[in-house]
Protein backbone atom coordinates (compact mmCIF):
# COMPACT_ATOMS: atom_id res chain seq x y z
CA UNK A 1 0.00 0.00 0.00
CA UNK A 2 1.14 3.25 -0.85
CA UNK A 3 1.28 5.77 1.83
CA UNK A 4 3.03 9.23 2.57
CA UNK A 5 5.52 9.98 5.74
CA UNK A 6 6.49 12.82 7.61
CA UNK A 7 9.87 12.50 9.76
CA UNK A 8 10.20 14.89 12.87
CA UNK A 9 13.71 16.45 13.89
CA UNK A 10 15.40 14.86 16.93
CA UNK A 11 19.54 15.03 16.17
CA UNK A 12 21.50 12.02 16.46
CA UNK A 13 18.22 10.08 18.38
CA UNK A 14 17.20 9.38 14.44
CA UNK A 15 18.84 5.78 14.67
CA UNK A 16 14.67 5.59 15.97
CA UNK A 17 13.41 6.71 12.93
CA UNK A 18 15.09 3.72 10.72
CA UNK A 19 13.67 1.39 13.64
CA UNK A 20 10.22 2.11 12.94
CA UNK A 21 10.85 2.27 9.56
CA UNK A 22 11.64 -1.15 9.05
CA UNK A 23 8.47 -2.01 10.65
CA UNK A 24 6.60 0.09 8.35
CA UNK A 25 7.82 -1.93 5.50
CA UNK A 26 7.69 -5.23 7.05
CA UNK A 27 4.01 -4.45 6.58
CA UNK A 28 4.33 -3.74 2.69
CA UNK A 29 3.92 -0.21 2.88
CA UNK A 30 5.69 2.22 0.13
CA UNK A 31 6.29 5.66 1.01
CA UNK A 32 5.04 8.21 -2.28
CA UNK A 33 6.48 11.66 -0.72
CA UNK A 34 7.78 12.00 1.87
CA UNK A 35 8.65 15.37 4.54
CA UNK A 36 11.15 15.77 7.21
CA UNK A 37 12.89 18.49 9.26
CA UNK A 38 16.61 18.16 10.58
CA UNK A 39 17.34 14.16 11.56
CA UNK A 40 13.86 13.58 9.76
CA UNK A 41 15.16 14.97 6.17
CA UNK A 42 18.19 13.02 6.34
CA UNK A 43 16.34 9.46 6.81
CA UNK A 44 13.31 10.86 4.61
CA UNK A 45 15.92 12.00 1.40
CA UNK A 46 17.73 8.64 1.67
CA UNK A 47 14.35 6.59 1.71
CA UNK A 48 13.39 8.60 -1.47
CA UNK A 49 16.48 7.85 -2.68
CA UNK A 50 15.93 4.41 -2.62
CA UNK A 51 17.90 2.67 0.41
CA UNK A 52 16.09 0.38 2.89
CA UNK A 53 15.49 0.52 6.82
CA UNK A 54 18.15 -1.75 6.88
CA UNK A 55 20.37 0.00 4.63
CA UNK A 56 20.23 3.43 6.07
CA UNK A 57 21.07 1.44 9.81
CA UNK A 58 24.51 0.01 7.62
CA UNK A 59 24.68 3.35 6.25
CA UNK A 60 24.64 5.64 9.58
CA UNK A 61 26.30 2.81 11.77
CA UNK A 62 29.72 2.42 9.94
CA UNK A 63 29.76 6.46 10.01
CA UNK A 64 32.40 7.79 12.71
CA UNK A 65 29.86 10.40 14.11
CA UNK A 66 32.81 12.55 15.84
CA UNK A 67 33.81 13.02 11.98
CA UNK A 68 30.53 15.31 11.79
CA UNK A 69 32.15 17.42 14.09
CA UNK A 70 34.35 19.18 11.81
CA UNK A 71 35.68 22.16 14.16
CA UNK A 72 37.68 24.72 12.50
CA UNK A 73 41.57 24.16 13.52
CA UNK A 74 43.22 26.74 16.00
CA UNK A 75 46.34 26.76 18.08
CA UNK A 76 44.08 29.28 20.21
CA UNK A 77 43.10 28.09 23.60
CA UNK A 78 39.36 28.15 23.81
CA UNK A 79 39.57 29.20 19.82
CA UNK A 80 36.31 27.17 19.02
CA UNK A 81 33.56 29.08 21.52
CA UNK A 82 35.51 32.62 19.28
CA UNK A 83 34.29 30.55 16.21
CA UNK A 84 30.72 30.01 17.65
CA UNK A 85 31.31 34.85 17.78
CA UNK A 86 32.39 34.89 14.43
CA UNK A 87 30.94 32.08 12.45
CA UNK A 88 28.13 31.53 14.81
CA UNK A 89 28.71 27.71 15.39
CA UNK A 90 30.95 25.16 16.80
CA UNK A 91 31.32 23.17 14.03
CA UNK A 92 31.27 24.09 10.56
CA UNK A 93 28.99 21.38 8.88
CA UNK A 94 30.39 20.37 5.62
CA UNK A 95 31.13 16.84 6.82
CA UNK A 96 27.55 15.96 6.92
CA UNK A 97 26.84 17.60 3.95
CA UNK A 98 29.50 15.69 1.97
CA UNK A 99 28.35 12.20 3.17
CA UNK A 100 24.78 13.18 2.41
CA UNK A 101 26.07 13.87 -1.28
CA UNK A 102 28.46 10.93 -1.07
CA UNK A 103 25.37 8.56 -0.21
CA UNK A 104 23.02 10.10 -2.09
CA UNK A 105 24.92 10.06 -5.64
CA UNK A 106 25.40 6.26 -4.97
CA UNK A 107 21.78 5.64 -6.07
CA UNK A 108 21.82 8.65 -8.96
CA UNK A 109 20.43 11.49 -6.85
CA UNK A 110 21.78 14.82 -6.79
CA UNK A 111 19.55 17.64 -7.12
CA UNK A 112 15.35 17.51 -6.38
CA UNK A 113 14.90 17.00 -10.05
CA UNK A 114 16.61 13.61 -9.64
CA UNK A 115 13.19 12.75 -7.82
CA UNK A 116 9.42 12.55 -8.75
CA UNK A 117 7.52 15.86 -7.91
CA UNK A 118 7.13 16.53 -4.00
CA UNK A 119 8.67 13.29 -3.34
CA UNK A 120 10.66 15.14 -1.15
CA UNK A 121 10.38 18.11 1.11
CA UNK A 122 12.29 19.35 4.34
CA UNK A 123 12.10 22.49 6.45
CA UNK A 124 14.78 25.32 6.96
CA UNK A 125 14.34 28.32 9.20
CA UNK A 126 15.38 31.85 7.41
CA UNK A 127 16.46 34.04 10.55
CA UNK A 128 17.36 36.83 7.82
CA UNK A 129 14.07 37.40 6.39
CA UNK A 130 11.95 35.82 9.59
CA UNK A 131 10.72 32.97 8.11
CA UNK A 132 10.22 29.22 7.69
CA UNK A 133 10.80 27.68 4.35
CA UNK A 134 10.06 24.74 2.15
CA UNK A 135 13.01 23.02 0.51
CA UNK A 136 12.53 22.95 -2.52
CA UNK A 137 9.42 24.86 -3.02
CA UNK A 138 10.15 28.29 -1.34
CA UNK A 139 13.91 28.26 -3.71
CA UNK A 140 11.79 30.04 -6.28
CA UNK A 141 11.56 33.32 -3.60
CA UNK A 142 15.61 33.36 -3.59
CA UNK A 143 15.56 33.19 -7.27
CA UNK A 144 16.56 29.63 -7.60
CA UNK A 145 15.50 26.86 -9.69
CA UNK A 146 14.07 24.31 -7.35
CA UNK A 147 14.97 21.28 -9.70
CA UNK A 148 18.23 22.37 -10.12
CA UNK A 149 19.25 22.86 -5.85
CA UNK A 150 21.42 20.03 -4.35
CA UNK A 151 18.87 17.72 -2.07
CA UNK A 152 22.40 17.71 -0.07
CA UNK A 153 22.33 21.15 0.60
CA UNK A 154 19.21 21.48 1.55
CA UNK A 155 19.23 18.95 4.33
CA UNK A 156 22.68 20.61 5.53
CA UNK A 157 19.73 23.85 6.09
CA UNK A 158 17.20 21.55 8.00
CA UNK A 159 20.36 20.18 10.54
CA UNK A 160 21.88 23.38 11.40
CA UNK A 161 21.40 22.98 15.32
CA UNK A 162 21.83 26.75 16.19
CA UNK A 163 25.49 27.49 18.04
CA UNK A 164 26.12 23.95 17.26
CA UNK A 165 26.12 23.73 13.55
CA UNK A 166 27.23 26.65 11.24
CA UNK A 167 24.36 28.06 9.51
CA UNK A 168 23.92 28.00 5.77
CA UNK A 169 24.62 31.60 4.15
CA UNK A 170 22.41 31.72 0.98
CA UNK A 171 23.55 34.14 -1.82
CA UNK A 172 21.07 35.58 -3.59
CA UNK A 173 20.46 38.91 -5.76
CA UNK A 174 19.22 40.42 -2.53
CA UNK A 175 22.30 39.32 -0.51
CA UNK A 176 22.99 36.63 2.44
CA UNK A 177 20.42 34.80 4.05
CA UNK A 178 21.04 32.65 7.29
CA UNK A 179 19.73 30.05 7.43
CA UNK A 180 19.63 27.34 10.00
CA UNK A 181 17.82 24.48 11.54
CA UNK A 182 13.96 23.84 10.74
CA UNK A 183 13.10 22.28 13.85
CA UNK A 184 13.42 26.25 14.93
CA UNK A 185 9.94 26.76 13.28
CA UNK A 186 8.32 23.13 12.93
CA UNK A 187 9.99 19.90 13.59
CA UNK A 188 7.82 18.12 12.40
CA UNK A 189 5.81 19.18 9.40
CA UNK A 190 2.66 17.02 8.92
CA UNK A 191 0.43 20.15 8.15
CA UNK A 192 2.35 20.41 4.92
CA UNK A 193 -0.02 17.18 4.08
CA UNK A 194 -3.02 19.70 5.05
CA UNK A 195 -2.42 22.06 2.71
CA UNK A 196 -3.30 20.10 -0.51
CA UNK A 197 -7.08 18.89 -1.08
CA UNK A 198 -9.10 17.55 1.18
CA UNK A 199 -10.33 13.92 -0.49
CA UNK A 200 -6.68 12.23 0.03
CA UNK A 201 -5.52 9.98 -1.88
CA UNK A 202 -3.45 8.37 0.65
CA UNK A 203 -3.12 7.48 4.16
CA UNK A 204 -0.35 10.17 6.02
CA UNK A 205 2.15 8.45 8.46
CA UNK A 206 3.96 10.94 11.16
CA UNK A 207 7.16 9.20 13.09
CA UNK A 208 7.59 11.69 15.74
CA UNK A 209 10.77 11.29 18.21
CA UNK A 210 8.79 12.75 21.27
CA UNK A 211 6.22 11.78 23.73
CA UNK A 212 2.75 11.77 22.93
CA UNK A 213 1.49 15.58 22.42
CA UNK A 214 -0.83 14.95 25.37
CA UNK A 215 1.81 13.60 27.85
CA UNK A 216 4.41 16.09 27.78
CA UNK A 217 7.38 15.70 30.28
CA UNK A 218 7.77 19.24 32.32
CA UNK A 219 11.08 20.76 31.75
CA UNK A 220 12.98 21.11 34.77
CA UNK A 221 14.70 24.55 34.25
CA UNK A 222 16.89 25.57 37.86
CA UNK A 223 20.05 26.78 35.78
CA UNK A 224 21.03 29.10 32.59
CA UNK A 225 22.09 25.76 30.71
CA UNK A 226 18.62 24.59 31.35
CA UNK A 227 17.03 27.48 30.42
CA UNK A 228 18.25 27.65 26.65
CA UNK A 229 17.45 23.95 26.65
CA UNK A 230 14.28 24.52 27.86
CA UNK A 231 13.95 27.36 25.49
CA UNK A 232 14.98 25.48 22.47
CA UNK A 233 12.69 22.48 22.94
CA UNK A 234 9.71 24.60 23.15
CA UNK A 235 10.70 26.84 20.21
CA UNK A 236 10.36 23.29 18.34
CA UNK A 237 7.76 21.69 19.29
CA UNK A 238 5.41 24.38 20.48
CA UNK A 239 4.10 25.30 17.35
CA UNK A 240 3.65 21.41 15.77
CA UNK A 241 1.84 20.70 19.06
CA UNK A 242 -0.73 23.25 18.81
CA UNK A 243 -1.23 21.99 15.58
CA UNK A 244 -1.04 18.08 16.12
CA UNK A 245 -5.39 17.41 16.48
CA UNK A 246 -6.47 13.91 17.86
CA UNK A 247 -7.17 13.44 14.37
CA UNK A 248 -3.50 14.00 13.60
CA UNK A 249 -2.10 11.96 16.58
CA UNK A 250 -3.98 8.38 15.46
CA UNK A 251 -1.56 8.32 12.49
CA UNK A 252 1.44 9.41 14.13
CA UNK A 253 3.92 7.13 15.44
CA UNK A 254 5.50 8.36 18.91
CA UNK A 255 8.76 7.66 19.87
CA UNK A 256 10.13 8.19 23.30
CA UNK A 257 14.00 8.27 23.93
CA UNK A 258 14.65 9.41 27.25
CA UNK A 259 18.36 9.46 28.65
CA UNK A 260 19.87 10.57 25.31
CA UNK A 261 20.31 13.71 24.03
CA UNK A 262 19.98 15.41 20.56
CA UNK A 263 23.64 16.39 20.00
CA UNK A 264 25.13 13.23 21.78
CA UNK A 265 27.26 12.25 18.75
CA UNK A 266 29.49 9.75 21.16
CA UNK A 267 26.63 6.91 20.84
CA UNK A 268 28.22 3.34 21.83
CA UNK A 269 27.13 0.50 19.65
CA UNK A 270 25.13 -0.33 22.07
CA UNK A 271 23.22 2.96 22.68
CA UNK A 272 22.27 2.73 18.66
CA UNK A 273 20.84 -0.61 19.04
CA UNK A 274 18.74 0.87 21.47
CA UNK A 275 17.44 3.46 19.67
CA UNK A 276 16.87 1.64 16.68
CA UNK A 277 14.40 -1.09 19.09
CA UNK A 278 12.99 1.54 20.26
CA UNK A 279 11.84 2.94 17.24
CA UNK A 280 10.69 -0.62 16.23
CA UNK A 281 9.23 -1.89 19.33
CA UNK A 282 6.90 1.46 19.41
CA UNK A 283 5.82 1.20 15.74
CA UNK A 284 5.15 -2.58 16.45
CA UNK A 285 2.79 -1.09 19.15
CA UNK A 286 1.25 1.32 16.71
CA UNK A 287 0.21 -1.21 14.06
CA UNK A 288 -1.71 -3.13 16.50
CA UNK A 289 -4.12 -0.40 16.74
CA UNK A 290 -3.64 1.64 13.67
CA UNK A 291 -7.15 2.32 11.20
CA UNK A 292 -6.56 3.88 7.78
Amino acid sequence: MNIDGVFSGGGIKGFALVGACEEIEKRGFRFVRLAGTSAGSIVAALVAAGYTSKEIYQLIDELDLTKLLDARKSIIPFAKWLFVYWKLGLYKGNELEKWLKQKLEAKGIKTFSDLPPQALRVISSDLSNGQMIVLPDDLERYGISPGSFSIAKAIRMSCSIPYFFEPVKLRTMDGVNILVDGGVLSNFPIWLFDKEDVQKVRPVLGIKLSPNVFEHEKHHIGNAVQLFSALFETMKDAHDARYISKRHAKNIIFITTKGILSSEFQLTNEQKQALYQMGRSQAQQFFKSWCY
